[in-house]
């Protein structure tokens, strides 16, 4: 059946019986795994969690209805999460939703499926299945959800400071998440002693103050200079710099580009072209920006855009090999940039 937010959430806070299956699915897989994590809480901490993925499922369909009909040795409650999976999985979740007997609840999180995908179509349709679907937060409701995330740390998030966080990380929950960690622990926070948030604490530790050190490899990237990207990451790393966190200056500068490109490929003068972005170029890096727009034409930028969206999502799903993933498309990016200044 179908479920808004509220539904699931409450649902997820006090799993009901009949439900065997939570179907979260969206472009807001963030949204998804925050979502997930209110059925752990409610299962509470000594609760075995089964961890599997659709790969696993789609060699062996039977196993997510045992998997939820079995009993913990120890008498411990049991519940299952299955993480990630597509229309592969369609068969398990039959079985699931089919089976005389399924006391564990199971908890799914798929990316954005199509509307006509056979998995949400079973989901929304069957009685024992609940799917919501998470869409990336904009505007307001990006900026509430930062204020929760501060408030579960024991931070009291200032409206203004919550957008400023939200259009930072493009409203992505994770890397909220991520931004608000650090100045909860800069300010020495904590749920049972609260503490009010504050500019200069974000100006300190915010993705906006890493921008000068991220420029390097950002122009190293988009420009082909494999030795000065492979430094820039080297340096980032020791300074435990979040992958996820590079991304976001690496994507406006190539969507910058794609602007650039999209002028310059209709008036035929790039002088122009770079003029007429105005501010949204730092007077420092015209010269640089202007060889970036030489190298790359329209249909190379945009794989460029596809190739940074891929890594984005990969850094959210796990952080030790999203990690290796988005190193893997910024060296391919580079090779191709190289290629381009040298042919």
């Amino acid at each position: 059946m179908k479920a808004n937010k509220g539904q699931m959430e409450r649902a997820l806070d006090a799993p009901p019986a009949d439900i065997r299956l939570f179907f979260l699915y969206g472009p807001d897989e963030s949204g998804s795994i925050a979502l997930a994590r209110r059925l752990e809480r409610a299962m509470g901490p000594n609760a075995q969690r089964i961890d599997l993925d659709g790969s696993a499922l789609k060699a062996d369909p039977a196993r997510l209805a045992d998997e939820a009909a079995s009993l913990s040795m120890f008498g411990d409650r049991q519940w299952v999460r299955v993480t990630p999976l597509g229309d592969e999985a369609l068969p398990a979740i039959e079985a699931l939703l089919q089976a005389e007997h399924a006391g564990n609840p199971v908890v799914a999180i798929a990316g954005a499926l199509k509307a006509t995908s056979k998995l949400v179509k079973l989901a929304l349709d069957h009685k024992a299945a609940m799917a919501c679907i998470s869409y990336v937060p904009e505007g307001r409701d990006a900026d509430q959800i930062a204020i929760g995330i501060a408030r579960e740390l024991g931070l009291r998030l200032p409206h203004e400071l919550a957008r400023r966080i939200s259009d930072l990380t493009g409203g992505d929950r994770a890397l909220m998440n991520g931004e608000i960690e650090k100045i909860a622990l800069f300010l020495d926070a904590a749920p049972d002693r609260p503490v009010e948030a504050t500019a200069e604490a974000l100006n300190a530790l915010s993705a906006e103050s890493l921008e000068e050190d991220i420029g390097p490899l950002v122009n190293a990237v988009l420009g082909g200079d494999l030795r000065t990207m492979h430094s820039a990451l080297a340096g980032l790393r020791v300074m435990g710099t979040n992958m996820g966190s590079i991304l976001r200056p690496l994507q406006n500068r190539a969507m910058l580009i794609a602007q650039i490109r999209a002028d310059f490929d209709r008036s035929g003068r790039l002088d122009a072209a770079i003029e007429g972005a105005g501010k949204a170029i730092f007077w420092k890096d015209k010269a640089v920006v202007t060889r970036q727009v030489k190298l790359w034409d329209a249909v190379g930028i945009a794989r460029v855009i596809q190739r940074l969206g891929a890594a984005e999502r990969a850094s959210r799903s796990s952080r030790n090999a999203g990690d290796v993933v988005v190193t893997q498309e910024l060296l391919t990016i580079a090779r191709q940039a190289a290629r381009e200044r040298t042919g």
